[in-house]
């Protein structure tokens, strides 16, 4: 398992190999026995208890066999699935394009509440202008090498941008300064991407922080961009991989580091005022 994966897909991961490790046991089967009928070299039991290989789903359904188990091994592979979901390469969410990925995620942002989001590095996705996605999504696909669906993926981002109208939801959203410099796309695409960020701060479901380069006594310092919804679950975006967090003691981590840094945040005329600078440096 990758260093930088969470304690929550870590303790997921376990409680799956626990949970094998117990219907073993059950059994009345010692490590090399179960191996054995199972056709596996005989260090493969521990290695899977251990949490050291993840088992696949047809691992489980053979080790349950091996156990006359076999009542057991679809709540197993549940589990074992979504402790996988936890850590996603992009690659893996991203392989037949980014259009599934943007539709996936509608449900979610449908029904959460109240959204608190952190950007340290582009425009959050719901506050993209058409041209603006465009920009952003070629260059994420040319790296990631997925398939160029760019079109298709930016009109679901902006359908899914239809929840900020809904009634009942709430967004409080951070950008730092630098992401309103940071020019993505050519400048007729940035400064319409600016401006439309200036009418999104007037919905009456939005509120939009801004940390200013000029923040001083800077107790909390830059991080990786994540959005928390109904303080229940965090997505955390890495180069990679998205991180989802759903173990209390880490998603409060991230409402305390969020909360810190909306104290440094400006509002209201201060932010617009530092959305306008930066289309005026354009």
């Amino acid at each position: 398992m990758p260093k930088h994966q969470s304690s929550s897909v870590e303790t997921a991961r376990k409680a799956v190999a626990a949970k094998l490790r117990e219907v073993r046991l059950d059994a009345g089967l010692k490590g090399h026995e179960l191996a054995a009928r199972c056709g596996w070299h005989k260090s493969k039991v521990s290695r899977i208890e251990n949490a050291r290989t993840p088992p696949s789903d047809a691992d489980i359904r053979d080790w349950c066999t091996g156990c006359k188990a076999e009542d057991q091994a679809a709540d197993i592979i549940a589990a074992s699935r979504s402790a996988d979901s936890m850590y996603m390469e992009w690659k893996r969410l991203q392989r037949t394009g980014l259009r599934r990925l943007q539709d996936s995620r509608v449900p979610l942002y449908e029904r959460t509440k109240h959204m608190r989001g952190y950007a340290s590095h582009v425009i959050p996705g719901l506050f993209q202008t058409p041209a603006y996605a465009t920009a952003l999504m070629s260059t994420i696909s040319r790296f990631h090498g997925t398939p160029n669906d760019t079109p298709e993926a930016v009109a679901a981002r902006m359908e899914r941008a239809r929840v900020l109208h809904m009634v009942g939801h709430r967004f409080t959203l951070l950008v730092e300064e630098s992401v309103l410099r940071y020019q993505v796309g050519d400048t007729e695409a940035m400064a319409g991407q600016l401006g439309h960020l200036l009418s999104v701060m007037s919905l009456p479901a939005v509120s939009l922080g801004i940390v200013p380069f000029s923040a001083r006594d800077r107790r909390m310092w830059t991080l990786e961009a994540f959005n928390i919804f109904d303080d229940r679950r965090v997505h955390v975006e890495l180069l990679t991989a998205q991180v989802t967090l759903t173990t209390p003691g880490e998603v409060g981590m991230y409402v305390k580091a969020w909360a810190e840094l909306q104290e440094l945040a400006v509002y209201g005329s201060d932010a617009r005022a530092l959305v306008t600078e930066a289309i005026a440096a354009l």
